[in-house]
């Protein structure tokens, strides 16, 4: 069922897709409203800044839309969309000088409201909340010293919750190349981990 969910989605993603390089814009506003809430999630995890993560996205959607007949339909239009606005976010944190993956935080603690439970929970034990804060500031500084090959498999698997399969697709490499990545990265991360917060590594 869920296959054919997802093939029903495909087709029409390539119709739209289809349509606008007919002239058909309104086409192209449907594939925006259904993916960009994602693409904003994704962008998300790479700066809190609420401006560049509309720039960056905005940007991305442009590229796309002007890039739109060099989709081959070899994966899917989200698969290639993604693919577009990760490079975006990434060329992006590379021109203003900053390292990918400085925004990894937990979301209870960024995006809980003040009635919220989670918030509750924070107010109730706030050496929770420290010890929270703590993890995701050690995660942010090793995350930012591990290779980008590394850092860029690291988050979309574990931060993400990526296939292996939809790694590969989006990075364009091999799920054994996807594996092997993977392996190598937790292990550097663990291990600076170790190295700089022996504390927060023995309670992880």
């Amino acid at each position: 069922m869920a296959l054919r969910l997802m093939e029903d989605v495909r087709n029409q993603d390539e119709g739209l897709v289809a349509r606008t390089l007919e002239g058909d814009a309104g086409a192209f506003q449907v594939l925006v409203e259904r993916y960009q809430s994602r693409l904003f999630g994704l962008v998300r995890h790479y700066t809190r800044n609420p401006v560049e993560v509309e720039d960056i996205v905005q940007d991305a959607l442009l590229k796309a839309y002007s890039r739109l007949e060099s989709f081959q339909r070899q994966s899917s239009f989200y698969t290639w969309l993604y693919r577009i606005t990760l490079n975006t976010v990434l060329d992006f944190l590379k021109r203003s000088g900053r390292s990918p993956v400085q925004a990894v935080e937990d979301p209870e603690l960024v995006d809980a409201a003040p009635g919220d439970p989670a918030s509750a929970r924070n107010v109730a034990r706030p050496e929770a909340r420290l010890e929270r804060q703590e993890i995701a500031e050690a995660t942010h500084a090793v995350l930012a010293e591990l290779p980008e090959i590394f850092r860029t498999v690291l988050v979309m698997r574990e931060f993400e919750d990526h296939a292996y399969q939809d790694i590969a697709d989006l990075l364009g490499i091999s799920i054994g190349t996807v594996e092997s990545r993977l392996f190598r990265a937790r292990a550097r991360f663990k291990e600076k981990l170790i190295q700089r917060y022996p504390e927060i590594a023995q309670g992880i």
